[in-house]
């Protein structure tokens, strides 16, 4: 597990795809201790340590960690405060508008619907002379950049479903067809979002923090599809 940044009152992750940030509440199949970033940590640093927000499993990139509860109630403070600028990146059905604000409220367990707001930028679009469920002569896809302004459960993945341009790879908010495209036709597998990276004003020392999570395979693969205006299968 690759350590992005460490000093003495935090540390960043890059997390992998598939591995959650602490163990699950709820999960139909037992979860391997490997697959657990907060046991793999805990022993990597010899130390508690912990969570001071999430990621999804399927999702990979920045995570932070505290390496006490009283740094991870401040960093935790940062996030209710709106004070951490959080960038995502996504690959979506369809071609979306340059920029964009998906303003629309999500339910949200014991609380009913809440407020959402998520804002993004298109960086590319794609599109590929097949009908991938029949529906169109060709498939289209655009790769957007994403900033959420709040942070509810699975905020990006639901928003992007509301407006009709679903994630690609999201097994519980998108369209079977095209993430099927996606595995076996391009194997591009597992849900197309990743955190790239997290900014803040550093609440110990005042510097401006920004740090980064480095592209994998799976995702240098998808920036090079991007790359090209069309593309023949």
């Amino acid at each position: 597990m690759n350590i992005l940044y460490q000093d003495q009152h935090f540390f960043a992750i890059d997390k992998p795809a598939g591995h959650f940030v602490h163990p699950p509440e709820r999960s139909p199949y037992p979860v391997p201790r490997e697959k657990i970033c907060l046991y793999t940590l805990r022993d990597l640093m010899k130390q508690d340590v912990y969570p001071a927000h999430r990621l999804d499993a399927p999702t990979s990139g920045v995570v932070l960690f505290a390496m006490s509860k009283n740094a991870a109630a401040e960093l935790g403070r940062l996030f209710m405060e709106r004070r951490m600028r959080k960038t995502y990146h996504a690959v979506v059905r369809g071609f979306v508008d340059e920029v964009g604000s998906i303003d629309l409220p999500l339910e949200v367990a014991g609380f009913g619907q809440v407020d959402a707001k998520t804002l993004y930028k298109r960086l590319g679009t794609v599109e590929f002379p097949v009908s991938v469920g029949k529906k169109y002569p060709t498939s289209r896809y655009s790769l957007v950049e994403v900033s959420p302004v709040t942070g509810r459960w699975h905020q990006i993945r639901r928003h992007f479903d509301r407006i009709a341009h679903p994630l690609l790879g999201d097994i519980e908010h998108g369209d079977s067809h095209h993430n099927r495209f996606f595995r076996d036709t391009l194997d591009i597998r597992g849900l197309c979002l990743r955190a790239t990276s997290v900014e803040f004003q550093h609440p110990w020392s005042g510097e401006d923090l920004k740090i980064t999570a480095p592209a994998c395979d799976k995702w240098q693969k998808i920036y090079a599809l991007f790359k090209g205006a069309n593309h023949d299968v």
